[in-house]
């Protein structure tokens, strides 16, 4: 229950970015840039230093040959596994992009529908990445989980934009967003009773493994990417290596 609650919290938080067009509020280009850097940091620092040496000792633990070999195959399962939902998006309904405003509002309410769709598919693996680390290590699924959020409220923000264009109704345009983020703790759900008579130490390995590539994949294609294209650079880096470095003392303080 507690693993689900945290994707829980993860997934509903598109509906902030859904309330924040409700209520005509935007964030500045600066904040955005930062906090989508911060999260891009954090992602990659629990990847790198967490997950992946993680998924080596479980497969280690449970006696697989070359657990080094196997390892390196499950992460880039994993980045290969999110790659491949990321085809079912098409490249004109980028999540992250606001679409014209000029257009008609048949056009606006169907790329409102299509993104919350996208968004929901990206999602999905993310809830199943979030409650796994979760079962095995709350604290550590944490800092992923609000990495997440962070990540999720501009995608609220994406659908819910072209939706309050085409209907007029604000609220509807934020039970959309929130909507889109339920996907998030389905996917939990799914992963789990799919997975669950096959839990032990190998299979716990091969799945750190490939969650790291799934959140490396979700860093480098989507949160860097969604930052820069901000114009605020600068602001974007020195969100990495913030994440990074509250990461990194979060993980001493810790220990």
């Amino acid at each position: 229950m507690t693993a689900f609650a945290i994707c829980l919290f993860a997934g509903l938080s598109t509906a902030l970015g859904g309330l924040l067009v409700a209520l005509q509020r935007h964030p500045s280009e600066r904040f955005l840039a930062a906090s989508l850097g911060f999260s891009a940091g954090v992602m990659l620092y629990i990847s790198f230093v967490e997950l992946f040496p993680e998924g080596v000792h479980g497969l280690e633990e449970a006696g697989v040959a070359s657990p080094n070999v196997w390892a390196p195959v499950a992460f880039f399962g994993g980045v290969l596994f999110i790659a491949l939902i990321d085809r079912f998006v098409p490249d004109e309904i980028n999540p992250h992009e606001e679409p014209d405003a000029a257009a008609g509002s048949a056009r606006m309410r169907k790329v409102g529908v299509m993104a919350a769709l996208a968004i929901a598919i990206h999602n999905f693996p993310e809830g199943f990445a979030t409650f796994f680390v979760a079962v095995q290590d709350p604290v550590l699924a944490a800092p992923i989980a609000l990495a997440i959020a962070i990540h999720n409220i501009p995608e609220g923000v994406a659908v819910a934009v072209p939706i309050r264009e085409a209907t007029g109704k604000k609220w509807t345009a934020a039970g959309w967003a929130a909507l889109s983020g339920l996907a998030e703790p389905l996917g939990a759900v799914i992963g789990y009773l799919f997975l669950r008579p096959f839990l032990g130490p190998a299979a716990l390995g091969v799945t750190f493994a490939a969650i790291a590539g799934i959140m490396v994949f979700v860093s480098l294609d989507k949160l860097l990417p969604t930052a820069i294209q901000t114009g605020r650079h600068h602001s974007a880096v020195y969100g990495v290596v913030s994440g990074m470095a509250v990461m990194a003392l979060s993980l001493v303080l810790l220990a």
